[in-house]
């Protein structure tokens, strides 16, 4: 794929994006849920990884070496796993007090799984030694 490391990068900032709008919303204590604020809760700032990760996708995109495209396979998969893993963190039922999804929780994990398919297509070109 020609553009498969700008859309990569895209991508990764949009799962930043995704981190700062609601996931999930507990009507009973009427709490907000998103990446990086779970006040109530004791969930912490779920999306931070996501963040983290994200950033170190979007740095390894832009590198033009082969371990950085191998690098990036790696933390590609990490960060939909962390997607996941938040993704039934914040959906998990507690105490008969089961939160309503939001359309953000889903888009995490479209992105972060749309960007680690893009690190599955580096575009680097490797010369004859």
């Amino acid at each position: 794929m020609k553009y498969s490391q700008i859309t990569g990068v895209v991508i990764a900032f949009l799962v930043i994006g995704v981190c700062f709008v609601p996931w999930s919303y507990v009507a009973e204590h009427n709490i907000s849920i998103t990446g990086m604020s779970a006040k109530g809760t004791d969930f912490g700032k779920p999306g931070l990884m996501n963040i983290v990760f994200s950033l170190v996708m979007v740095l390894l995109f832009c590198i033009q070496k082969i371990w950085a495209k191998r690098t990036n396979l790696f933390i590609g998969a990490i960060n939909f796993a962390w997607s996941v893993r938040n993704y039934l963190l914040v959906t998990t039922c507690y105490f008969g007090e089961c939160p309503e999804k939001k359309v953000g929780l889903f888009a995490l994990l479209v992105f972060a799984f749309c960007a680690m398919l893009m690190t599955f297509f580096p575009k680097i070109k490797i010369g004859e030694d």
